[in-house]
Parts: structure tokens; sequence; C-alpha cells
């Protein structure tokens, strides 16, 4: 039996509030299929506006198969495109960011405007049209300081997702902060594993101390189990919201995108040891209500976030393999903040760091069990991993049409 028909088998068969079958989180066939039909046709999140600065600024991402570089034009704009010459389909920008006044491809010098357009290719035939060969254009949206970029020929409407998080985002300004520090590990583990551990706080007790400081493990927080019925998170949204910061938890029909403001622990303003702020200075001009807690922002398959009073910290999902996974870790902070003076970088980065560091070890623990014949799905617990169950049920309707549709998705091709 091929895959697509194993696997759409399996989750019309699945056992609901149960993990899923071992070649979801193993298979190479599998993770083929939740490439094209997931992450070569929707929304990913790849970076944020102030990485690109200015005219010239460049970020590139590996997508799977597709390499993709982004830049920011004279205009202004963030433009997004296939990371492969028109030539003979060398990557034009091979470092992971910099700074170019044109894009010139390294093998043969063929030279592109940063709207993409081919400005020059030296000794072609005459008659040889410019117009006809500039790079191919990816979709790019920017909301709120955050870029996503999606492969698809016809990409969903970004609209509904901008109409919902703008809000939560604008306040914060993170389109006018910096990068203080970034890290990037790679889980040895399938990319909904390391989805599956996010998604809960019934192993941070036991495995995240440095976290569990400030971060509270109750499942009300991330809004999906009975946050509306709790009287902290309900006092918490009502003051954040007085101050004019959305905070209510809201959901997109299919589950996709949410957001939610939540309290940390007891008088804790930051993701610190000590529950003290990270950064002397608020990580936006506009922000200046005292204890916001965090503002909780996912959109699957690509990211989750933590926006607090004095800094942000993002990440980024990226599958690499059917059991390797790349996360990466920014700490943004106000754009006049100095390290050294305003903050210790150490002290920023710790907590997410050792937490970082532990979750890939969980996840390579549970990735390696899994392997095991004798793995069966097991059950997930209804208190504490609601926000779990919730992911598998998004993921199982989200491809579950893709499969049975049959066929490979249109995509932009490359070059």
């Amino acid at each position: 039996m091929d895959a697509r028909n194993d696997m759409l088998r399996l989750l019309n068969g699945r056992k609901q509030g149960f993990s899923l079958e071992q070649p979801f989180y193993t298979d190479p066939d599998y993770f083929k299929l939740d490439m094209e039909l997931i992450w070569y046709r929707d929304w990913l999140f790849i970076g944020h506006d102030c990485e690109l600065p200015k005219p010239g600024s460049y970020i590139t991402v590996q997508i799977g198969d597709y390499p993709v570089v982004l830049v920011r034009d004279q205009k202004g704009n963030i433009n997004a495109f296939h990371n492969s010459c028109r030539h003979r389909g060398s990557r034009v920008c091979n470092t992971e960011k910099g700074t170019a006044a044109k894009l010139v491809c390294p093998y043969h010098q063929w030279t592109y405007e940063l709207d993409g357009r081919l400005l020059f290719a030296r000794q072609m035939a005459e008659g040889f049209d410019k117009s006809q060969f500039g790079l191919k254009p990816v979709a790019c949206e920017s909301v709120g300081g955050y870029i996503f970029i999606c492969l698809a020929k016809e990409p969903a409407d970004f609209a509904p997702m901008r109409a919902m998080i703008e809000p939560y985002l604008k306040p914060h300004q993170l389109n006018e902060a910096k990068v203080a520090f970034e890290s990037t590990i790679v889980e040895k583990g399938n990319w909904k594993l390391v989805w599956e551990n996010n998604r809960e706080c019934y192993h941070c007790a036991g495995n995240h101390p440095e976290l569990c400081k400030t971060f509270p493990e109750a499942p009300t927080v991330t809004g999906v189990q009975g946050a509306d019925s709790d009287p902290e998170m309900l006092a918490h949204w009502a003051k954040c919201e007085a101050a004019g910061l959305p905070s209510k938890f809201r959901i997109d029909p299919a589950g996709q995108y949410r957001a939610t403001r939540a309290p940390l622990l007891r008088d804790a303003v930051s993701y610190t040891m000590t529950g003290k702020r990270a950064v002397t200075k608020n990580l936006s001009d506009t922000v200046a209500a005292d204890r916001i807690g965090t503002l909780m922002h996912y959109h699957y398959p690509t990211t989750w976030n933590h926006i607090l009073i004095d800094h942000a910290v993002t990440f980024r999902v990226l599958p690499i393999s059917a059991t390797e996974t790349a996360v990466t870790t920014k700490w943004l902070v106000h754009k006049d903040a100095v390290e050294g003076v305003d903050y210790n970088l150490e002290e920023l980065t710790h907590v997410w760091t050792e937490t970082n560091d532990q979750d890939r070890r969980i996840v390579e623990e549970n990735a390696f069990g899994i392997l095991s014949p004798a793995y069966e799905p097991g059950p997930y617990s209804e208190l504490h991993e609601g926000g779990v169950i919730q992911f598998v049920e998004w993921y199982a309707a989200f491809i579950g049409p893709r499969l049975a549709e049959g066929g490979r998705p249109a995509l932009r091709s490359v070059a």
C-alpha cells in the first residue's frame, strides 16, 4: 500500500485522545507527505522585520527542498524569492544573513535587483530578454514584526490571520526591536514530537526547574483548557485589556493560530531566575503597564512565542528529516537597549537556553522510545494535555482532506 493511502487509513482509524501511530513520527515517506501537504502549502514564520533593517539586508532559510531568500528593497518592502539563480540554479545568497547592494550569483555573476529583476547577465546571445529571468517570487507577508512566507502557487488568505493576531502584537513594536541573541539547536525527533512536547506543561515540574520559577504549570495558562473559567486568568485579561493590551484567548476556527496573555507566577515579571526584569528598558515605548505577564502567540506549524514587558522570546520550528528538527530561538529587546548596560546576556537567555536543552533531551528520548517495535499509541491526559490533543486534532483535520485529494500540490517551481 502506498504511503498516502496508508497514512489516510491510519488517520481515519485513529483513536481520539491518543498519540499517533509510529510511522507518523519515523517514516521518511510520511515525512515527505507532511512537507508536501503542510510545509509547502501553508504560511510559515521565518524571521522578524527588524532583522532586515535597511535596503539590501537579507536572510536565507531552507524549507525542505526549497532555499529561500528574504530581502528588503530600496522602497522598504520585504520580498521573498526562491534562492535559485535563473541561469543554472545555483544559490544566489549562500550565507544565513548579510547586506548587499544587489543580489549577485557567485557562479556566473548574474545580478538581480532587490525586487528580483535580472539586471545583468554577461555574455549572453543577442536577443536575450532579461525581463523573463527575474528571481521567482515567494508569497511574503509581515504582521506585527513577524515575517511569514508561503511556497504555494495559490497561498491561503493571510487576512484572517492578520486581523486576529495584529492587535495583540502591535503594542509591542517588535518591528522596531532588535535581536539580542539567537540560537539554533537540532532535536533528533520528528517535528510533531517537538510540538507535542511544547503544547503541555505536564512534564514541566520534573524537567524544567528554571522555567518553573516563573511560568505557571496550570493547563489553563495557554487558553485551550478552561481559561475562560479561571478567575486568575480572567482578572489578568481584564487588567491588561484596561491598559490597552488585547489579552483574551482567541483561536481561529481551524485551530491553526491563537493568542492569549497569561500571568507569571507570584510577583514575577520576566523569565529570569529571580523573576525580576532581564532588561531595564521596556521592550516597547508604548507598553508601560505593570506585570503584563506573557503574550503567547502560536501558529502551526512553525512558531510559538512569549512576549514580556522587557523582552520577547520567539521560536521557529523547521523540519530537517523524519527524525530531525531545527528549533531557532531569538531574544528580542528594545532597539536602543545596550548589552552590559541595560541587560546581561547570560541572565537574559539563561532560562530558555536551559529549557530548550531540556526539551531537546525529552524529545530525543521520546523519539528513541517510539522506534521500539513495542510502541503503540498511548492516551493523553485530558487534565493536562489538552493542548497536545488540540495540536494532533489540528494536524489530522488539516492533512486528512489533502491526502484524500490525491495528486501533488501545485507549487511554485524553483529553476
